[in-house]
């Protein structure tokens, strides 16, 4: 299979990102070790995860971290793994945070739960939009130095601190971010490709879009609204029931029929086939679902598939 190399990195992976989200909140421990394992053993290597997942759950979170801390020890397989995660999002104790004390607490926390010495990629999770973002970047380069972090990213930033972190990592020496996480798929294009596309283009950015299948939505398993009752996250997907995300479906469900595939994999087809993407984010619940994303990227659109999807979800 195909590496993508992290841009200004050394960081080498697989073009699909398995979410870690579902891991201690949908799936527990023995069933994501299952789901772990068939990732890996098809030749993945690239787990996104995050240290308040899933806080939702136990108001707190890092279940998601524990498990795959686990399973890396019980397999031995730390040094064949690129592990993302995060930092600054809410739980039920706090708002989100990126001030200095609060990167330098959790970045222990997470190297402990996770059980290793050092993270891979490194993420702004949310942005507090009050700490100063010198302070933040102070932070990464303290972290980044003591060699608890190898390269940072970001995700959920404003485009003008976006740019200000840049601006701030020049300035003083800091680490820059690397890679972008935003919200991105068949039918949210316009945030990413109006106020992002441009800063990934001028900084050099690796793009690793999260809800890369829109909650489920472009998985086809929603046509109506009566749908909605088949998923606990049904009820995210509602806004997607209109004249363009149904288009978007009939569109799917033409291109899945002619590549004999599924749905989704024509969907991220689509996206591993913009420029600047590394690999789209998604999770799995079942070994059928991982089988989705392994074939997304085997599938080759040509011009007439890529050209319909862009006219339908535009």
């Amino acid at each position: 299979m195909k590496k993508v190399k992290i841009a200004n990195t050394d960081l080498e992976v697989a073009p699909i990102n398995l979410g870690g989200n579902v891991f201690g909140w949908t799936l527990d421990e023995k069933q994501s070790f299952e789901i772990l394992d068939a990732f890996a053993g098809a030749g993945f290597n690239f787990i996104d995860t995050a240290n308040t997942y899933s806080w939702w759950v136990n108001g707190v979170g890092g279940q998601s971290e524990t498990i795959i801390g686990n399973w890396m020890k019980a397999r031995g397989n730390r040094d064949k793994m690129v592990i993302a995660t995060k930092v600054g999002s809410q739980t039920k104790d706090h708002p989100a945070d990126i001030s200095k004390k609060q990167i330098l607490k959790c970045v222990d926390e997470s190297l402990q739960r996770l059980q290793i010495d050092c993270i891979d990629l490194y993420y702004t999770h949310f942005d507090d939009e009050k700490t100063p973002v010198e302070e933040t970047i102070s932070a990464y380069d303290e972290i980044v130095k003591a060699g608890k972090v190898r390269y940072i990213a970001a995700s959920n930033l404003t485009a003008a601190r976006l740019v200000e972190s840049f601006e701030v990592a020049e300035k003083n020496g800091f680490p820059k971010y690397v890679a972008l996480q935003p919200h991105y798929n068949l039918v949210e294009r316009t945030k990413y490709e109006t106020d992002y596309l441009p800063l990934v283009e001028k900084y050099g950015l690796s793009v690793f879009p999260y809800f890369s299948l829109a909650a489920g939505f472009l998985t086809g398993k929603y046509h109506t609204k009566e749908d909605l009752g088949k998923s606990v996250r049904g009820a995210g997907v509602e806004k997607y029931l209109n004249e363009k995300g149904l288009g978007v479906l009939a569109a799917l469900d033409q291109l899945a029929e002619k590549h004999h595939t599924k749905q989704a994999s024509v969907a991220l087809a689509w996206l591993l086939a913009k420029p600047h993407i590394g690999a789209p984010i998604v999770s799995a619940t079942s070994q059928s679902q991982l089988q989705t994303l392994f074939d997304a990227t085997e599938l080759r659109l040509d011009a007439e598939d890529l050209a319909l999807l862009d006219k339908t979800s535009k």
